[in-house]
């Protein structure tokens, strides 16, 4: 395939459509989706490797305030850095060279040439397959499953706390069914104060508390 500098401009134009949206999209957000890495991080880093190793020059990138900040925050991740390495950003954007390119040309044109004078290797014999000896018998799945129950249970560090009254499963039920009007005094009415405690705590960044689901990310730490 030739050089078409009319297609490397038309690709260079819909690389930068592509980043300015990227970059809308992550003024106010740190991460792609929710307040966690995602696979969606981890994949649009990956396509962007070679953009921002060969193509993204200091002046073309210098428009991506917020994709820059996340890219450079995804590439140094210690599982990132363990799989790249240390990754160098692009420094001068890689041109065409058309004596490189026909020199390449060239070296490939006589390679395949070479392939095709070589004589046909000869077909070895494949060697006759022996026969593997049947193993032993497995264990019966009944005695893994008793081996397994034999072991020892990890002690709950609550056991010999007392248990309460208090049932927060039902509790959970009764709030997701009805109206806060009746869930509230239904609390109050089952709370065990003897064996529980309420505890009120005011976040530092409340812009990252915009929506419920992100306060309860913060608070279990699922993503």
């Amino acid at each position: 395939m030739q050089f078409n500098k009319q297609a490397t401009a038309r690709a260079k134009e819909d690389i930068d459509k592509a980043l300015q949206a990227l970059d809308d999209h992550l003024l106010t957000r740190t991460y792609l989706v929710g307040e966690r890495i995602t696979l969606a991080d981890i994949v649009v880093t990956c396509t962007l490797l070679h953009l921002y190793q060969h193509v993204l020059d200091e002046a073309f990138r210098k428009s991506y305030v917020n994709t820059n900040r996340w890219f450079i925050t995804l590439i140094n991740q210690k599982q990132v850095k363990a799989v790249i390495g240390d990754f160098k950003l692009c420094e001068k954007a890689g041109e065409f060279d058309p004596k490189k390119y026909a020199e390449f040309q060239a070296a490939i044109g006589s390679g395949e040439k070479k392939k095709t004078e070589k004589a046909p290797k000869a077909v070895k014999a494949k060697p006759e397959k022996k026969e593997v000896p049947k193993k032993e018998q497995e264990e019966p799945a009944d005695a893994v499953e008793e081996a397994l129950a034999a072991e020892p249970k990890s002690k709950d560090p609550f056991d010999e706390m007392p248990k309460g009254t208090f049932n927060m499963d039902d509790f959970k039920r009764f709030y997701s069914n009805n109206e806060e009007t009746k869930s509230i005094p239904y609390f109050w009415e089952k709370f065990d104060k003897e064996n529980y405690s309420i505890w009120y705590s005011e976040y530092k960044y409340q812009d990252e508390l915009a929506k419920v689901y992100m306060s309860c990310n913060l608070i279990t730490g699922t993503h």
